[in-house]
């Protein structure tokens, strides 16, 4: 199985990097990704400018254990995690989540899970800035709420 973390400051072609995943896999039978994008607005305020900071080597184990996770959890035959740093724009891909599978099933679970884990469990700085200056995102509640229905008993995974 493929597990391919990444953490970059450049920026990325979200398909040219799904493509990569099932191209000449015949085995693959479903793909299912996530793309997170840069807003220009949050919770109701405008925001130009997105800086996003990480602690280099941490934050790829934390995303490799994350998928580590999936691939215990499900039959996957790829996980691709690349996630920006640095200064970001409006519209700028921030985050590609994309999971390979013989089955729809497992791939939608398995990505809805590394979504959840990653906003939840990784660790990324968030610093917008706004007409009103900069100042730090704090971590939302429904992202805990979300991230809460993976308990360690692999509930929904098809393997309880």
């Amino acid at each position: 199985m493929l597990l391919d973390v990444r953490v970059q400051a450049e920026p990325f072609a979200p398909l040219a990097e799904q493509g990569t995943l099932w191209l000449g896999q015949a085995r693959i039978g479903a793909l299912v990704s996530f793309i997170g994008l840069m807003r220009d607005f949050n919770e109701g305020n405008p925001v130009s400018r997105l800086t996003l900071e990480h602690y280099p080597g941490m934050t790829e184990k934390a995303l490799a254990k994350i998928a580590e996770e999936a691939a215990s959890r499900w039959p996957l035959e790829a996980i691709r995690i690349l996630h920006r740093v640095g200064i970001l724009e409006p519209q700028d891909p921030i985050v590609l989540v994309a999971v390979a599978a013989s089955h729809r099933g497992p791939a939608f679970r398995a990505c809805e899970f590394l979504i959840d884990q990653l906003k939840t469990q990784a660790p990324f700085w968030k610093k917008e800035t706004t007409a009103r200056g900069e100042s730090w995102v704090q971590p939302r509640a429904s992202d805990a709420v979300a991230d809460s229905r993976w308990t360690a008993t692999h509930q929904g995974t098809g393997r309880e």
